[in-house]
């Protein structure tokens, strides 16, 4: 009977123990600079890279606690890296495609100086690499989405059917991505923006790399045309080779981009003007 009651105590208490912890997963608060998707953080924009100097340690700790503002990072002697297609300013020798990255001289903790930021305003960095990426979110508290996050995120960003250049996702611009948010209709049911082109987004997913593309959604009966790049080996001579997903699609994709656009075109040391990421909590 002693034994009975052992087992009746212990589970009673293993439920009320998850019960608290699902009580206490409910009570998240997000910093300012991201919205709540289920229990996740998820930033609200695009992210944009920064060189902080290693001396300004009040900026730095404004960017870890999600609370940095455009105005801080520009009077805090902040230099934006590689906004949209520019690639100009590029990542410092420090902070290199691997993501091996070495620390500034006198910081504290050890940082490259280079940190990702969710603000509004400003082009996304972008020519970095998934290796990068990864590291700009870590060093700033933070991590890349993986791909389930990203999907629930995006949710009710309008697939794209047409841009009309102010408020519509930005998917048939000649050349670059605009600023971050400024496309007011281009939001999701969550409250995240610009999730639907402007610039592809890197997840921390990876999958074999493509070898090429089909427009998925169609074939499936899920409106729009997004395209999907899946199926290797994608590497020279047929091997199967690392790709890093991501998602979304970019300023130049037309109505191949949208919620569902998924690809593994890329493996993870590649890069381009128009492809960027976004971090989570």
């Amino acid at each position: 009977m002693t034994g009975i009651r052992r087992y009746i105590v212990v589970g009673y208490t293993a439920v009320c123990l998850a019960a608290a912890g699902v009580a206490e997963a409910g009570t998240l608060k997000c910093p300012p600079d991201s919205v709540k998707v289920g229990n996740v953080c998820i930033d609200t924009y695009e992210a944009s890279v920064w060189q902080i100097p290693p001396s300004n340690t009040s900026l730095v700790k404004l960017v870890q606690a999600g609370k940095a503002r455009l105005t801080d990072l520009t009077a805090g002697g902040a230099t934006q890296l590689s906004p949209s297609s520019s690639c100009s300013p590029f990542y410092p020798a420090n902070f290199p495609a691997t993501g091996n990255w070495t620390p500034v001289l006198g910081s504290n903790p050890p940082s490259p100086g280079v940190y990702a930021v969710s603000v509004a305003g400003v082009h996304p960095s972008a020519c970095i690499t998934w290796f990068q990426a990864n590291q700009a979110c870590l060093l700033s508290g933070k991590r890349l989405l993986t791909n389930r996050e990203w999907q629930g995120a995006a949710a009710g960003t309008p697939d794209p059917g047409t841009d009309n250049g102010t408020t519509d996702c930005n998917i048939s611009a000649v050349a670059d991505a605009v600023n971050t948010g400024s496309r007011s209709s281009c939001k999701s049911s969550w409250g995240v923006f610009d999730m639907v082109g402007n610039v592809e987004e890197w997840v921390a997913d990876w999958a074999d790399l493509a070898a090429t593309c089909t427009d998925w959604t169609t074939s499936a009966g899920i409106p729009g045309s997004d395209f999907s790049c899946f199926g290797g080996p994608g590497g020279a001579g047929g091997n199967s080779l690392p790709g890093a997903l991501f998602r979304g699609g970019d300023f130049g994709s037309g109505t191949s981009a949208g919620v569902f656009a998924a690809s593994a075109l890329g493996d993870p040391s590649g890069s381009g003007g128009s492809l960027g990421f976004r971090c989570a909590r």
